[in-house]
């Protein structure tokens, strides 16, 4: 492989986004919490790659600022949304990050109004001028980030730190063209390829396609599958000691409930609670089992998602994107 500008910047941002989601991953796996300081330091190695990598293509203005509105659009996530009310009560953030949020525009709509003979199709298919196809792939990260932020507003990302993770892996790969791929002939002209944080993300989700069968064989070979009614709890659920669960990451999934006649028996539900409850009450619940004499209830892992993005970043800088592979596959 040559050393070229291109590899040097690409390997360079597989090492950051490496020692950048480990640390990540290793917080969410261990309080289930990652601080936005977090995001904010490792936001500036990205940052200053991206820039490096914009002026190797030669980028003018108007795609640096555009650039600059992508990164503005993602500081929402860990810094909030500036007012003009709290801007004109004398907040110097609020009016620093108006007056960002200004430029960027300026230079968004001047991109927009130089490039207009550039079309979308002639960027798909690697066809047209440099410099406004590298507008338009720029400028088509803020339909990214705004995809990932619906899909937090909506809870199909569960975790705030889950979905600024994929915000900061956009603003590390904008492009195929950045990463590796030493193992796939995918490029940057690929008729099909999702955007490079939205491809580790379905990669990040097929690791949860082993989970049930890693969670049965951990289950029969601790001897918890006594009876075909403990199937349907195997396979997504372990069973732990009532004096276990205050300290781990768990829901509940043992109950209790009385029966119409009278009797109060011990049930299971398949479904994990919709909120977690508070320590008053899982203490409460877990007083309500030990009265009747349990030890041990089926409980129901928080699995992160960042635990399973963090390995997936290895298929996605040597193979690509899943899609891409499977529409090859396919043929």
């Amino acid at each position: 492989m040559q050393a070229t500008n291109e590899a040097i910047l690409g390997w360079t941002r597989v090492a950051v986004l490496l020692l950048g989601m480990g640390w990540a991953a290793w917080m969410d796996h261990k309080t289930r919490r990652v601080a936005n300081e977090h995001w904010i330091v490792w936001a500036k190695p990205a940052i200053f790659i991206w820039a490096l990598d914009l002026m190797v293509q030669g980028a003018d203005w108007t795609i640096y600022l555009t650039a600059s509105a992508v990164i503005a659009y993602a500081s929402v996530s860990v810094f909030g949304r500036p007012t003009i009310k709290d801007a004109l009560s004398g907040s110097w953030m609020d009016r620093t990050f108006l007056f960002w949020y200004g430029a960027s525009m300026i230079g968004l709509v001047a991109g927009a109004v130089q490039y207009q003979a550039t079309t979308p199709l002639e960027v798909v298919l690697d066809d047209g001028d440099g410099l406004g196809m590298l507008w338009w792939r720029t400028a088509s990260l803020l339909l990214v980030i705004l995809f990932i932020d619906v899909a937090w507003r909506l809870r199909l990302l569960h975790g705030g730190a889950d979905a600024k993770a994929l915000m900061w892996v956009t603003l590390m790969f904008p492009t195929w063209a950045s990463v590796p791929l030493p193992f796939s002939s995918m490029g940057e002209g690929a008729v099909v390829a999702l955007p490079v944080s939205i491809a580790l993300l379905i990669w990040g989700g097929l690791a949860f396609l082993f989970i049930p069968v890693v969670m049965l064989a951990v289950n029969l070979k601790r001897g918890d599958v006594r009876g075909f009614g403990d199937l349907r709890l195997a396979w997504h659920a372990s069973m732990m000691a009532v004096g276990e669960v205050p300290h781990r990451h768990v829901w509940v999934l043992s109950d209790t409930m009385v029966m119409p006649s009278g009797e109060e028996r011990v049930v299971h539900a398949t479904r994990a609670p919709r909120k977690t409850p508070t320590k008053e009450a899982l203490a409460e619940h877990l007083q309500r089992l030990s009265s009747l004499g349990v030890e041990r209830v089926w409980v129901s892992h928080k699995m992160p998602l960042l635990v399973f993005l963090f390995p997936a970043v290895l298929p996605l800088v040597l193979f690509g994107d899943p899609t891409t592979l499977l529409m090859q596959w396919i043929g």
